[in-house]
């Protein structure tokens, strides 16, 4: 599939996500049972401040410009700091999301280096276009369940998910970008390399979404299993 094709296919799934203190992009990433609820995933510095000070959140569908303004009462998100994850629930029928979702890459097969990955998002310099780009995987970091590309990510694609696309897997989900860490090791500020968290805490909130109560209940127990599974990587390496 070519890059144009799978830009088109997953704009539909793609929400700019604006709160007091910025922007960043999300994806649609889970659906609850009757999908009444619905999650989109982003990185957790986007919504950090709006977790924690209880402040509002504006999700825009890119697709049809479809808007929803999510006072505290109204949304909960799930959260992993350690690993900048994010998944904001909400109600599915304030959007015209697709009924079937992308497949996440499985936690137990990560993408080796040297393969193309694409990813989109809403950048800074130009919040009203949602921006395409691409890039090489150079490394994977084992012990924070991540990859540093080498490809460009600005502020506001944070939380743009990556994607990877085989002719029998079709489109994937492998990541979100999280940050982009530039060369300045010489003083100035040089190409570097984007950093790109994977899918794990996603595999891991989603099996547990059935209704936002039920959410609430596992939440402490996902969070520290993902906890203890990074500091035991960390210990380790």
């Amino acid at each position: 599939m070519q890059w144009n094709q799978i830009m088109s296919k997953i704009s539909p799934y793609i929400v700019k996500i604006e709160t007091p203190s910025g922007i960043g992009t999300g994806f649609l990433c889970v659906y609850n049972s009757d999908k009444s609820l619905c999650g989109v995933a982003t990185a957790y510095h986007v919504v950090a401040d709006s977790d924690e000070w209880e402040q509002p959140i504006r999700i825009t569908h890119h697709s049809s410009k479809t808007t929803k303004l999510f006072k505290e009462p109204d949304r909960f998100i799930f959260r992993s700091p350690k690993v900048d994850s994010a998944i904001v629930i909400f109600p599915k029928s304030d959007f015209p999301f697709p009924e079937e979702l992308i497949k996440l890459l499985p936690s137990e097969k990560p993408l080796d280096i040297g393969n193309e990955v694409g990813w989109v998002g809403f950048p800074a310099i130009d919040i009203y276009s949602l921006c395409f780009f691409s890039g090489i995987i150079s490394a994977r970091k084992e012990t924070l369940n991540a990859y540093l590309i080498d490809g460009v990510a600005i502020n506001g694609v944070s939380g743009g998910p990556v994607v990877y696309s085989t002719e029998t897997e079709c489109v994937q989900i492998v990541g979100i970008i999280t940050a982009y860490q530039a060369n300045r090791q010489r003083g100035d500020a040089l190409p570097g390399l984007s950093i790109a968290q994977d899918v794990s805490y996603f595999h891991q909130v989603i099996k547990t979404i059935n209704s936002v109560d039920e959410a609430k209940k596992k939440k402490p127990e996902i969070e520290g299993k993902l906890d203890e599974q990074i500091h035991i990587k960390t210990k380790n390496g």
